[in-house]
């Protein structure tokens, strides 16, 4: 497994290699010892989740402000995505700064998410299936969205305008500053 760091501090694009033959394909998607080498980071998977999207949903920009933070390590298994981690650290130099991470399910690549950045992803095909490990359990009443669609941070999904499909949540969700506001942004 290969791990390069990304233009934001706290972020990883990992890529491992397929095995392919006339039956598929075999990855090793996440391997622990690999993560701690290469990043210095220790990610302890304490929750899986996995999510399907039709083309054109957007999912996020969602992030948690436990005490512990949340750490994500994040692949696609079907279909692709455009895959966006959003530095939303009050305190860091690259504040309101964004970058995309193409993943499909072919790529053999992963992003590592560390704690105080925040996620989103926009499907770019139909019945696409993320796969995400996550280093702290949901916790309601610690994690938050913030508008995707915020201009501010102007996110460029790749896709006309009418193709996205936001949840109600994420649309209706405050702004970066209107949280930075709220004093409900990570303080890593």
């Amino acid at each position: 497994m290969e791990i390069t760091t990304l233009d934001i501090d706290g972020a990883w694009l990992a890529h491992s290699p397929l095995w392919s033959d006339q039956r598929g394909f075999f990855r090793e998607w996440f391997k622990l010892a690999d993560i701690q080498k290469a990043t210095g980071h220790s990610f302890s998977a304490e929750q899986a989740n996995i999510s399907e999207s039709s083309r054109g949903t957007v999912r996020g920009i969602h992030y948690s402000i436990a005490q512990r933070g949340q750490a994500k390590w994040v692949t696609c298994v079907t279909g692709s995505i455009k895959d966006y981690v959003v530095d939303i650290r009050p305190e860091s130099k690259n504040f309101g700064k964004w970058i995309e991470i193409e993943l499909s399910a072919d790529s053999g690549k992963a992003v590592l998410i560390g704690e105080g950045l925040g996620h989103a992803f926009v499907s770019l095909e139909d019945k696409t299936t993320v796969a995400y490990l996550v280093s702290t359990p949901f916790s309601p009443t610690e994690e938050f969205e913030i508008n995707p669609l915020d201009p501010a941070i102007a996110i460029n999904w790749g896709l006309d305008f009418s193709e996205l499909k936001i949840s109600d949540k994420d649309r209706n969700a405050p702004t970066l500053l209107e949280r930075k506001a709220e004093g409900k942004l990570p303080q890593y």
